[in-house]
């Protein structure tokens, strides 16, 4: 079974905003509410997943983060561009990036 890490979801609402049902059974999902401010304790608390769903752009991911985690093979991101994440390292350690929809409107 895959296992897929939830970063920063500190308002807990991961699991109640998508459909998780498509995965039971094939993903063992993991959502972390605290943001990880130390980079070892992250890249620590990640090292056992193979994916990763980042929200926006609070956690960098850079070549340091990407040789921590060689189990990694997805990294999603909350919506279609994100600052934070390296795509050539990513690239480099063979993680497959992608994005998800959004809301035309701001939230303000």
């Amino acid at each position: 079974m895959l296992s897929c890490a939830v970063l920063d979801d500190y308002q807990d609402v991961a699991r109640a905003i998508a459909d998780w049902r498509p995965l039971e059974g094939k993903v063992r999902v993991q959502a972390f509410n605290e943001h990880f401010f130390d980079r070892t304790a992250l890249a620590r608390a990640l090292s056992g997943f193979e994916i990763v769903v980042a929200m926006r752009e609070r956690t960098p991911f850079d070549a340091w983060l990407f040789e921590q985690l060689p189990r990694l093979k997805l990294l999603v991101t909350t919506g279609m561009r994100n600052a934070s994440i390296d795509l050539d390292a990513a690239s480099r350690h063979g993680v497959q990036v992608c994005g998800t929809g959004g809301f035309a409107g701001a939230t303000a």
